[in-house]
């Protein structure tokens, strides 16, 4: 299966906080997006809940995406090839 690349805008502020929790995390910031990815076509949804009224520290957001990335990691669910997400995406695509 052939691999693109992707571009992704952000600010340079949270691009570098990022690259450092992705290093203490053990993986790339590569492989964190890879992540994110696989997650979202899985449960077909954004992996967490999204919303404005709290204000969680650092410590609590990484104690967060540690337990997203337990759960990844040990979830029964059968990972999709990346031949597999490219289907998923042909199928939306042409749906629309």
């Amino acid at each position: 299966m052939s691999q693109v690349s992707m571009t992704v805008r952000m600010d340079s502020q949270l691009k570098t906080i990022f690259e450092a929790l992705c290093a203490e995390f053990g993986m790339s910031v590569n492989t964190a997006i890879n992540v994110f990815a696989r997650t979202v076509v899985q449960r077909r949804c954004i992996p967490f809940e999204i919303r404005a009224d709290e204000k969680k520290s650092v410590a609590e957001r990484m104690a967060a995406f540690r337990n997203m990335r337990e759960w990844a990691e040990n979830e029964n669910t059968p990972e999709l090839t990346l031949e597999e997400i490219n289907e998923e995406i042909d199928k939306t695509r042409t749906k629309k």
